[in-house]
């Protein structure tokens, strides 16, 4: 199937193809955005590639409306996060998830292994999520809240290095990077709390 990231957006209405070339135009960058649809501004599919056609990244469009794939997507989520942690965390996903309208869905390929592929994709990703209050998943990840803080643990029990994490404390979201192999930092952020000797984030 390959690996996937995802931006769940509240809006239904289609991030247009001219602002997602013109974010990749401000990054001053170099690549191709071709769409399947001759009205660009309501594409469905589109591939994202190196000025020599090495593709970076294919890009779906689903809306979340009964009977169609977005809304199979979302009951999905629903079924595997069920028992992923911190508790609070998929609680205010399940919530959240009653928002969402779109799902645009990043098939990552090969082109993102060369030259700055991956920053290519950065680019139009951020600029769908910034079009409407969004929230981002990653398969073998897990999800982001709006501001894009990780919250809610799906790694691999192997995984390390340092992440921009985010708990619900008093209501309101605390961010913070820890480190994902720090076992006792990891046990903290499963109980939705923040761990020791996390490094709070300046906001």
């Amino acid at each position: 199937m390959g690996y996937y990231v995802r931006v769940l957006s509240t809006s239904a209405d289609c991030v247009p193809l001219s602002k997602l070339k013109l974010a990749i135009q401000k990054a001053n960058l170099q690549a191709l955005l071709v769409s399947d649809s001759d009205d660009s501004e309501d594409w469905t599919d589109l591939v994202l590639s190196h000025s020599d056609g090495l593709e970076i990244a294919a890009i779906e469009r689903n809306l979340v409306e009964e009977g169609e794939l977005g809304q199979e997507e979302l009951e999905e989520y629903k079924d595997e996060i069920g028992e992923c942690k911190p508790a609070s965390a998929t609680q205010w996903l399940l919530d959240y998830f009653e928002s969402v309208r779109c799902i645009y869905a990043f098939q990552v390929l090969s082109g993102t292994r060369q030259s700055n592929g991956w920053e290519i994709l950065d680019a139009v990703k951020s600029a769908i999520w910034s079009f409407a209050p969004s929230i981002m998943q990653a398969d073998g990840e897990g999800f982001s809240n709006e501001a894009g803080y990780h919250i809610l643990w799906q790694f691999d029990d192997g995984v390390d290095g340092k992440w921009s994490m985010g708990v619900i404390q008093d209501g309101k979201w605390t961010h913070f990077e820890m480190e994902l192999g720090d076992l006792k930092q990891r046990e903290a952020f499963f109980l939705g709390k923040v761990p020791p000797g996390a490094s709070l984030a300046t906001e």
